[in-house]
């Protein structure tokens, strides 16, 4: 990236406290303004992350979501507000248009997209580290193993109920997420099956941001070798220190990076908990000729630049993106919403 041009009297009227901190000081908040990173999910997680990188004066921060913004996540998603909902805003739209009043030296890059097996490349390319703001684990393997696979260093942050977990993995230094995690069943536990508060977002995404801090500026020696856990509401702490490698770890130790394998029947995923299943398109989509198209038989159309919002005859909606994706809303049922698909869309 090119590097962001500030002298020291700028640098100290932006950041002085920071820099105040003796492990920042100037090199570091130089390192901080030189630096890239990639957001993956712009949720509770996603949100706060990015908040603590934009003000903490990191160069380049490319974030990616697949996601609109929908009421229930004002509760625990900080960036975003009443007028985003009722705009349809795309989460990084959003995110973005409050942080450039918030630093506007920095370079943010918000892409809609879902990040997958096509696109994982070109996301990774001129970053220094990846951010986990994601709610899957079929994602966060992803990441894992692209960021392995590159030599790029991966926060891992989640978030449920009370509870939070975190951890940084270092290619060539720590173990993997998979050597922790090994099938990513959640046992049906999601934010939106059994709830989350807020706090417990804002503590998982802190401890990601600071390991981030530390690596950007170079502060390895500081840099913690742990997977920690914990619940805020019922006061437990548990810290899992990292040790070797776990043996035959398909990532890490034998290279095989499992999740960058193509799998026949990805293109429809159901989106645990949220009654949603998305489904990729094989062309992109023009939403303004689909609104005509559509408006006849729906019930309702909206539109707006990003998104195009379809309340069907049946019940269920569809949420149409330019890139070709379609969320079926209403429907957990994959068969289900791939006939709303082939019955409304086609192809």
């Amino acid at each position: 990236m090119e590097e962001m041009q500030m002298d020291s009297e700028q640098m100290k009227e932006r950041y002085s406290r920071q820099m105040l901190f003796p492990p920042i000081g100037e090199a570091g908040q130089r390192k901080l303004m030189n630096s890239s990173v990639l957001i993956v999910g712009m949720g509770a997680l996603g949100t706060v992350l990015a908040n603590h990188m934009v003000r903490a004066g990191v160069g380049h921060i490319r974030m990616v979501d697949r996601d609109y913004v929908e009421k229930s996540n004002l509760q625990r998603q900080m960036l975003y507000d009443e007028q985003d909902v009722i705009n349809m805003y795309p989460k990084v739209i959003a995110a973005e248009k409050k942080l450039r009043s918030v630093n506007s030296m920095v370079n943010l890059e918000a892409i809609v997209a879902d990040v997958t097996l096509g696109n994982i490349d070109a996301l990774l390319k001129g970053m220094d580290l990846v951010l986990d703001g994601t709610d899957n684990f079929q994602t966060r393997f992803l990441l894992n193993d692209a960021c392995y696979k590159a030599g790029i260093p991966f926060t891992y942050g989640g978030a449920v109920s009370s509870r939070g977990m975190s951890a940084i993995f270092v290619p060539g230094r720590t173990p993997c997420l998979r050597c922790f995690i090994q099938t990513g069943d959640s046992g049906g536990e999601t934010c939106d099956t059994i709830g989350v508060i807020a706090p417990v977002v804002d503590i998982v995404a802190s401890y990601q941001a600071v390991e981030a801090m530390k690596l950007l500026v170079g502060a390895e020696d500081h840099r913690r070798s742990s997977l920690v856990t914990f619940d805020i509401w019922f006061n437990r702490f548990y810290e899992l220190k990292f040790g070797e490698p776990l043996p035959g770890c398909p990532c890490c130790q034998l290279k095989q990076y499992p999740a960058l394998e193509w799998k026949e029947g990805e293109a429809a995923v159901s989106l645990c908990g949220r009654e949603t299943v998305q489904i990729r398109g094989n062309a992109e989509l023009d939403l303004p000729v689909w609104q005509e198209r559509l408006k006849p038989i729906a019930r309702e159309v909206t539109l707006n630049p990003f998104l195009l919002r379809v309340e069907l005859p049946e019940g269920e909606r569809l949420v149409m993106f330019p890139d070709g994706r379609v969320l079926v809303q209403g429907t957990e049922d994959i068969v289900r919403a791939k006939t709303l698909y082939a019955r409304y869309i086609g192809h």
